[in-house]
């Protein structure tokens, strides 16, 4: 049989292919897994010029979010150490003198509170004549609308950190450690951190340990299988929404480019850009496994990720160092910082504050493309409270320089009509001496 068959090669090379399981064959009868095409794409090497944007770098919802960051997080403390909301939950600066250091606070505590008169009232406390602080009646108002967002959009928010872990690939888990880091961008109450599981209260999420001691927050199996159904990025959501993407996993998705005034790209650059526009739009949902990390489709891949994950925060911008931290979990290569370096169209880095900002330029240039978050409009109004300390305490010095130039000038004037009235004296008894002699 064998020698009939090696005679016949053809024969041979029919049985062999029919033969089960044959790698020819399996290749032969079963198309290629998506995106397996793209491993012959090669990454192409950029480079672009950074420009300073001032419209960028004057959006004070960004650029003051650090500063108001600690705000908040005092006066959190003020409302949880505090047993008397009728005071105004009041507390004497030696519950608070020593915690600068879990706050940022680089200067002493009564002094940065003093900063801000708009937030903390100071008053004589009841014994010794100690200094204690209040909150004022318009940060307890924008506090009392601050939890009733957190109530109301609860849903909306523990589901922006639902998409965030979804992210993480076939995992499903992110650790809370790095959670506990976003948590200022993604709008998470403190209660979150007290007890996730509770906070959420659906089974939707489970606690799980992970490498090093650490625990991890992941998505259940159970909840998945539920609720399952493929999440659309605000990409797909907004392509769909103008009749130019079907769903399909080879469809390409432009990003939409706003360039800054003044930033010209060379000819070779836009005719890359313009092959990088024509590339399949890789979800940040789906399975990345497949792709070749340098590849150009790779690397949108990681742009499409970084879009979706700023449209997720607050601000929709976010320090850079702290994106730094989903690299490992997210399946972000090593050199991410390329991607907003090498896409100014997309994003703004910002160099203020002594850190650098990455900012989504969709959300600030078109407010109709992404969802606002719910607790961007009480953010706003925290930082119009601010502000109105620069003027408190401005009038305050004014009216110090104002009574002091007072008492300068009334001592002024009683120096003079000293002087008058002694050379009043000196010539009477000048007149009176003449008239005698």
């Amino acid at each position: 049989m064998v020698s009939k068959l090696m005679r016949n090669p053809s024969t041979l090379l029919q049985k062999l292919l029919l033969s089960s399981p044959n790698p020819i064959f399996l290749l032969w009868h079963h198309p290629p897994p998506p995106y397996s095409y793209t491993r012959i794409q090669t990454y192409v090497e950029v480079y672009m010029k950074w420009k300073k944007d001032p419209y960028f770098d004057s959006i004070d919802s960004i650029h003051k979010s650090l500063e108001l960051k600690t705000i908040i997080s005092l006066k959190n403390f003020f409302v949880s150490s505090s047993s008397a909301p009728e005071d105004n939950y009041c507390i004497p600066i030696s519950s608070v003198s020593k915690k600068g250091s879990d706050f940022g606070i680089s200067i002493k505590v009564a002094r940065f509170l003093r900063n801000y008169p708009s937030f903390f009232e100071e008053f004589e406390g009841p014994l010794y004549s100690l200094p204690w602080f209040r909150l004022t009646q318009k940060a307890i108002e924008l506090d009392k609308e601050e939890r009733m967002v957190y109530e109301v959009f609860k849903g909306d928010i523990v589901g922006r950190l639902k998409k965030l872990i979804l992210m993480s690939g076939t995992r499903k888990m992110l650790p809370l450690k790095v959670i506990k880091g976003l948590r200022w961008y993604l709008g998470l109450p403190d209660e979150f951190f007290t007890d996730p599981l509770n906070y959420i209260g659906d089974g939707s999420f489970q606690i799980v340990n992970i490498e090093d001691g650490l625990k991890g927050l992941a998505i259940s199996v159970e909840y998945d299988d539920r609720k399952g159904g493929k999440i659309l990025s605000m990409m797909q959501k907004n392509a769909m929404s103008r009749g130019v993407y079907g769903g399909g996993a080879d469809e390409a998705i432009a990003f939409p480019l706003f360039p800054s005034k003044g930033l010209r790209l060379k000819q070779k650059i836009k005719d890359w850009l313009d092959e990088f526009q024509r590339l399949p739009y890789i979800s940040p949902y789906d399975d990345f496994s497949c792709l070749n990390p340098d590849s150009d489709i790779s690397e949108k891949r990681v742009v499409g990720l970084l879009h979706e994950l700023l449209c997720l925060f607050v601000e929709h911008a976010a320090e850079r160092k702290f994106l730094f931290s989903l690299r490992k979990y997210l399946g972000l290569p090593q050199k991410v910082h390329k991607a907003f370096e090498r896409h100014p169209h997309m994003f703004y880095l910002s160099l203020k504050n002594k850190t650098c900002t990455a900012i989504l330029k969709e959300a600030h240039c078109d407010e109709l493309a992404i969802d606002p978050h719910p607790l961007a409009k009480v953010r706003k109004e925290y930082i119009a409270l601010m502000k109105e300390s620069v003027v408190m305490l401005r009038n305050k010095r004014m009216n110090s320089c104002r009574a002091l130039h007072g008492e300068n000038i009334c001592s002024e004037d009683l120096h003079s009509a000293d002087d008058e009235r002694s050379q009043l004296a000196e010539a009477d008894s000048a007149i009176r001496s003449n008239i005698i002699g």
